[in-house]
């Protein structure tokens, strides 16, 4: 037993234990004792990473090979050394082994540098594989190399692109492309490079540049972007901040220069993710209209509401033009549209690539008809003759993307079926997500085996004696209503799995899905604007269009109102400006109104800003030109309403601002959501007392059974500017002349 070894002390002295950090490579940041990066928690990873690019950011020059013999100075204090012209430097790798670059792989920047080049103009440099996601707006150039941005690939020499990056949507993210390169060396490639900077940088910018340059590398110019769309919907209060960035926790250089030109930078995981699963229905269909020999397929796409139907049918367009010169485009739903104000199907022909929210790139439609709702309950078959009234302008010239509703359950389910017979799809692209009740797949079987709202199976077709055509994979259904069979093509059915991180629930989604609506609408009033760098104006300083009585005709679309009060419900509202077919000249006074909703094609939207009723005119506010509105002989009153920014936050307006009041009954039947701040129906009241309109209130139920002529004098002259209203909160005395 005396060779035995003595145990070894559990708890070495103070002594002992400095005497070893001495003899520890010296390449820390503080006096705390610290182990490998490879054994360090997360937090302790992150922490020592902030730590090193922070030391970086200082100047402090960390060698690669820190020994155990180097002397504690060199680690702890940084060397005084003349700030680098880069904002964002890159970080030397630690110390220990380091694993041996891939031959086609160059050397990656974890954090892609930034300068400023100028007021209001900043470079970015992009390593291969490499992404900046950003919040905020701004104007794109591709320098050099390639980059994609929300599936559309820009290369160098392309016109700049402008990129919207809002809050309500997922982040975007510019990402370098791996373009192909030619049998160049480096120094070849910086000539290219430094000849095609000259003509948008100075020196000092493409030394730097040249500096940073790697193979592979992409240069981008962002610059500030002045857009009359996002100045006249950030002057409304409740819009201002949807392009504005959060303030950061410490305000370091990168982001001093960045916020020059209106954005910020943010973590990747805030911006766009795609599954694996769209991402493979992505390739699929790109491949099919490119491949095609007709090169147009009918795309579908269709599931529940917030799964990322929208956000998939921009990222596929951006790919399709890649590829194709244009795409076709059919708006089904009409609560949240993409390209037009809400409550629209229409029919647009896409030549440039959407970068941003709907609210973002309103366009002129190819086809359009007011239906005047944002949801086509309890008027499914007016819906289904206006789809098909507008997919008759279809030439099949180009790729089509269908957008349906996401109501799918019930009857929407019924009417989703009839949509996809109507139609003839080549491709259905059902989103399903976790969060939401799951669907039936609609492939061709259970398409074919199921009744929908307005059509028949195919053993419903068989029994009503109508012949089956002999070619595999198309057969036909008959219409309940209509004796000529349709011919309805198979599809084929891809099934893709939403991931997204829902910002909306039951209960505040309808609340969402309305300031998107009023986004819109600002969006479209926006084109009234003169372009920058002209000041923006007033809507009630603008010059209306004057439109006699007999020159048009009027029709509400959603509710019945009595023809005495049309004049009150077309005032201050949101007019869907339209051509029909009869002729309305001939009736002398006016105004001159038509007993059902036409079918028509719409032209574009007006705002009716007053009625002079002695001159018998109307007067319009419209971005529509006047060789379009020469044309228009119809005024579609709709349930979409002016969002009430537009009423409460007109400039230069002084007293009593017109069509505002809070003397408004909102129970009666038409009547929209209050815009006033308070509500009078909840104001408190002496024990005791009843409130003053109670009795006025049992009287107003009178005028849904009988008509006003029933009331006395006093309530009828009340009624006037209350019944078969539509609009929010508008003045009793409307069909006075323009105010402003």
């Amino acid at each position: 037993m005396a060779d035995a070894v003595s145990p070894l002390r559990r708890n070495p002295g103070r002594l002992t234990w400095g005497r070893t950090r001495k003899a520890r490579p010296q390449l820390m940041l503080s006096r705390r004792s610290r182990r490998r990066l490879g054994a360090l928690g997360r937090c302790g990873r992150r922490r020592l990473k902030r730590r090193l690019l922070q030391a970086q950011a200082a100047g402090a020059d960390w060698s690669e090979g820190a020994c155990p013999g180097a002397r504690p100075e060199t680690a702890r204090r940084p060397k005084a050394a003349a700030p680098s012209p880069a904002l964002s430097p890159r970080p030397r790798p630690l110390p220990g082994p380091r694993p041996a670059p891939a031959a086609s792989t160059p050397s990656a920047l974890p954090i892609p540098p930034v300068r400023a080049a100028g007021p209001g103009r900043v470079l970015l440099l992009l390593p291969a594989e490499q992404g900046f996601t950003f919040s905020g707006i701004c104007q794109m150039t591709c320098l050099y190399g390639q980059v994609e941005v929300f599936g559309f690939v820009i290369n160098q020499g392309q016109p700049a692109q402008d990129i919207f990056s809002a809050y309500t949507h997922s982040y975007l993210t510019i990402n370098a492309v791996h373009y192909s390169l030619p049998e160049k060396s480096k120094k070849d490639m910086k000539r290219e490079a430094r000849a095609l900077l000259r003509a948008h940088l100075n020196l000092e910018d493409r030394s730097w540049a040249m500096k940073n340059f790697s193979p592979l590398c992409s240069i981008v110019l962002l610059e500030r972007l002045k857009n009359t769309t996002v100045n006249f919907i950030t002057s409304h209060p409740g819009s201002c901040a949807i392009f504005e960035q959060e303030s950061a926790a410490q305000l370091t250089a990168e982001c001093l220069v960045l916020r020059s030109i209106g954005i910020r930078r943010e973590k990747r995981r805030k911006g766009l993710q795609l599954t694996a699963s769209a991402l493979s229905a992505l390739e699929e269909l790109v491949s099919v209209s490119c491949e095609d020999a007709d090169g147009c397929p009918i795309i579908l796409v269709c599931g529940p509401q917030d799964v990322g139907k929208s956000t998939f049918s921009r990222y596929l367009m951006n790919q399709l033009l890649n590829s194709v010169p244009c795409i076709d485009y059919l708006e089904c739903d009409m609560g949240q549209t993409e390209f037009t104000p809400p409550g629209c199907i229409s029919l647009l022909n896409i030549t440039e690539p959407v970068l941003g929210p709907p609210y973002t790139h309103q366009r002129t439609p190819q086809k359009m008809v007011y239906y005047g709702k944002p949801t086509c309950k309890n008027d499914y078959e007016n819906y289904v003759d206006i789809i098909k009234y507008v997919f008759s302008a279809y030439k099949r010239e180009a790729p089509l993307i269908v957008n349906t509703m996401g109501w799918v359950t019930d009857e929407g389910l019924l009417l989703l079926i009839d949509l996809i017979r109507l139609l003839a799809p080549s491709h259905v692209v059902q989103f399903s997500s976790t969060q939401n009740k799951q669907m039936p797949n609609l492939s061709p079987d259970y398409v074919d085996c199921t009744d929908g709202l307005y059509t028949k199976s195919k053993a419903r077709v068989r029994e009503r004696g109508f012949p089956l055509p002999e070619l595999t994979g198309s057969w036909e259904f008959a219409d309940e209503d209509k004796d000529s069979p349709v011919l309805f093509m198979g599809h084929k059915l891809l099934r893709v799995n939403s991931e997204f991180s829902f910002r909306k629930t039951p209960r505040n989604r309808d609340s969402h899905n309305k300031i998107f609506r009023d986004l819109t609408v600002l969006a479209y009033l926006a084109q009234l604007m003169s372009p920058v760098p002209k000041p923006l104006s007033s809507l009630h300083s603008l010059t209306p269009y004057q439109v006699p009585f007999n020159a048009v005709a009027l029709r509400v679309t959603h509710s019945d109102v009595a023809p005495t009060h049309i004049l009150y419900a077309v005032n201050a509202s949101w007019l869907g400006l339209c051509r029909i077919l009869d002729d309305v000249h001939g009736y002398t006074r006016g105004p001159i109104l038509l007993a059902q909703t036409p079918i028509c094609d719409c032209v574009g939207f007006g705002l009716c800003r007053g009625i002079d009723m002695e001159k018998r005119l109307y007067h319009i506010l419209t971005p529509v030109p006047p060789e379009e509105l020469r044309s228009v002989n119809c005024l579609l009153v709709g349930a979409v309403s002016i969002p009430q920014c537009v009423f409460t936050s007109q400039r230069g307006l002084e007293g009593t601002i017109p069509y505002v009041t809070t003397d408004y009954n909102f129970n009666l039947p038409g009547a929209s959501e209050k815009i006033g701040a308070r509500d009078t129906e909840k104001e408190k009241l002496p024990k005791g007392k009843l409130h003053p309109r109670s009795k006025f209130h049992r009287k107003m139920k009178l005028l849904r059974e009988k008509d006003k002529d029933s009331l006395s004098q006093p309530d009828r002259s009340r009624a006037d500017g209350l019944y078969g209203c539509t609009g929010a909160a508008r003045s009793p005395r409307p069909c006075s002349p323009c105010e402003s």
